[in-house]
């Protein structure tokens, strides 16, 4: 399991049962901590688990709004608690993180795999998915991933194509016959 991805899972654990608990603000640490001694004791995640679970309990109330508006068939409280919070992460990589957004729907899909029922990996994928199309900023930035990413093949193709050339001068220097 990579480190992100456990991060994510005791951040979904931590707003699960922040969430159960009537989400009070002031437990979210203490939960926290109780869920790294139970679950991750020697793992440091560099802060990421704090920056997504204050980030979700920040912006809380957005992300319900698009919970609501993407998830059309299912009222707010009728959401299971895992797919509910699974999606709050999901949807707060997406709108306030630089994560990718491909990588945060994915990470999302395989936690609600792990953690929720049998369609919520389905269901999980088709509320994120529906954000993703709808909001052009999130594509950009993967648009903007990808275009780096084929600069930098290209970058190393030149430079692949310029030791190749190199290479090939030097073959042919050696087998000149010299005067």
């Amino acid at each position: 399991m990579s480190n992100r991805h456990l991060a994510r899972t005791i951040a979904l654990q931590t707003l699960f049962a922040w969430d159960f608990n009537g989400r009070k603000n002031g437990d979210l640490d203490k939960i926290m901590l109780d869920n790294f001694a139970n679950f991750a004791p020697n793992f440091d995640d560099g802060g990421f688990v704090k920056d997504l679970i204050s980030g979700v309990a920040a912006h809380t109330d957005i992300i319900d709004k698009h919970i609501i508006k993407y998830a059309t068939e299912w009222p707010l409280d009728q959401i299971t608690a895992v797919d509910r919070n699974i999606l709050r992460l999901g949807i707060y990589e997406l709108l306030y993180t630089s994560i990718p957004p491909r990588v945060a729907i994915n990470e999302s899909i395989e936690i609600a795999k792990s953690f929720g029922g049998d369609s919520s990996g389905k269901f999980v994928n088709g509320v994120l998915g529906a954000l993703y199309g709808d909001e052009p900023e999130i594509q950009k930035r993967d648009n903007k991933e990808e275009a780096e990413a084929a600069k930098k093949v290209e970058i190393n193709d030149e430079a692949a194509i310029n030791v190749d050339s190199e290479k090939q001068k030097n073959d042919l220097d050696q087998e000149a016959p010299s005067n």
